[in-house]
C-alpha cells in the first residue's frame, strides 16, 4: 500500500504563489477567512493545495470589491456546511449584482476619457485650441 504525500508549501511559497503577502495570509487566518493553516513538526505553517484555491477565491473576492465582513460571513457558512448552500448562494448573487455595477460605471467612465483622449488627439493634430 502506497501512502501519498500531498504536496505543501511554507507562508512564503504560499503567499507567492497566490499573489499576496505573507501577513496577509496571517490576518487572513487570524480572522477566520480561511481555517487554521496545517503546520510542520516546527510548527511552521504548510499550505496544501486546497488552502491555495481558498486563498484564490478569497483574492478574486477582495478584487472585485467584496467586504471583509461578507467574506467572513461566507466563511462562516461555509463552515457550516451544506445547509448553508441556499445563503452562500444569495451572497454571491449579492456581490455579483454589485460587481456588474461597478463595470457599467467604469464602462461609463471608460466612454468619458475615450472622449477626452479622442478630443485631445484631434485638438494636437489641429495645432490649436483650448486645453481642458
Amino acid at each position: 500500500m502506497t501512502v501519498q504525500v500531498q504536496e505543501a508549501w511554507s507562508v512564503s511559497e504560499a503567499a507567492e504563489r497566490v499573489g499576496l503577502t505573507t501577513h496577509t495570509l496571517r490576518w487572513y487566518e487570524q480572522e477566520g477567512l480561511v481555517e487554521p493553516v496545517g503546520r510542520d513538526s516546527a510548527g511552521r505553517r504548510r499550505y496544501t493545495q486546497e488552502d491555495l484555491d481558498r486563498l484564490n477565491m478569497l483574492t478574486c473576492l477582495r478584487r472585485t470589491g467584496m467586504p471583509v465582513r461578507d467574506m467572513r460571513r461566507y466563511a462562516e457558512l461555509a463552515r457550516l456546511g451544506e445547509e448553508t448552500m441556499a445563503a452562500r448562494l444569495a451572497l454571491f448573487q449579492q456581490h455579483r449584482e454589485r460587481v456588474l455595477a461597478r463595470i457599467a460605471e467604469l464602462q461609463e467612465d471608460l466612454k468619458y476619457i475615450e472622449h477626452k483622449i479622442d478630443w485631445y488627439a484631434s485638438e494636437m493634430g489641429a495645432g490649436c485650441g483650448s486645453a481642458n
